[in-house]
């Protein structure tokens, strides 16, 4: 009874290695394909040796790694205030499809440059990828970041009151309780890449923007997980 157990146990082991081996030899080409972008945009060099870039982009964990890395890297995240930044990194996480159609004119020009910035960071690592043969549209890929709660944002890394900041918008509460939490964990990745470039003044602002945000009930005792 037992040797049957073992060679039925065997067969079904034997099985599983073969279907894993199929579906990464089905998974090569992309992947082949993702280390052409990564080295074309200098995140490793011909040898596959991960290079600075490519160590920024290690320390994201809950955004786009690519994106993120291109504004820290070049220096457009350094050019805002705090409350700024937070209100340009809610696109990284907000998962509200639709923006308030009148929201370009209630943002403040700079924040209306940063939002610019940021779509055309993301068209720019959009296209390079299409441009490899990845499966992807450049118009969906930059859709994935989306600016529904950037006024609410930037407005609680202000000041204001999360009763005030709960009429910005029409989001339930628990979402922006939420994306505010999350970005309160990507300001912690980017801060760790600034430290790792060596960028002490945007590590200051971003130490700066995650104590802004820190506080009343959106980081008491949760209410929402």
């Amino acid at each position: 009874m037992a040797t049957h157990q073992r060679s039925a146990l065997q067969s079904e082991l034997d099985e599983l290695t073969l279907q894993l081996s199929d579906q990464n030899l089905n998974l090569l080409p992309d992947y082949k394909l993702r280390l052409d972008v990564l080295r074309d945009m200098g995140y490793v060099d011909e040898m596959d040796n991960v290079q600075l870039k490519g160590r920024v982009a290690c320390e994201m964990n809950s955004a786009d790694e690519l994106v993120l890395t291109e504004l820290i890297l070049d220096n457009t995240l350094a050019q805002f205030e705090p409350e700024e930044i937070v209100a340009l990194l809610s696109a990284f996480v907000c998962t509200e499809k639709n923006e308030p159609t009148d929201l370009m004119e209630r943002l403040p020009p700079n924040l209306r440059a940063g939002r610019e910035r940021v779509l055309e960071t993301a068209r720019r690592v959009g296209s390079i990828q299409v441009a490899y043969g990845l499966p992807i549209s450049v118009e969906e890929y930059v859709r994935e970041f989306r600016f529904g709660l950037m006024e609410v944002a930037y407005e609680w890394a202000r000041g204001l009151s999360f009763m005030n900041i709960t009429g910005l918008t029409d989001t339930q509460e628990g979402i922006i309780v939420r994306c505010i939490v999350r970005i309160a964990d990507v300001l912690k990745n980017v801060t760790s890449a600034a430290v790792l470039v060596g960028d002490a003044e945007l590590k200051l602002k971003l130490q700066a923007a995650s104590e802004l945000i820190r506080r009343d009930i959106v980081f008491a005792a949760s209410l929402y997980f």
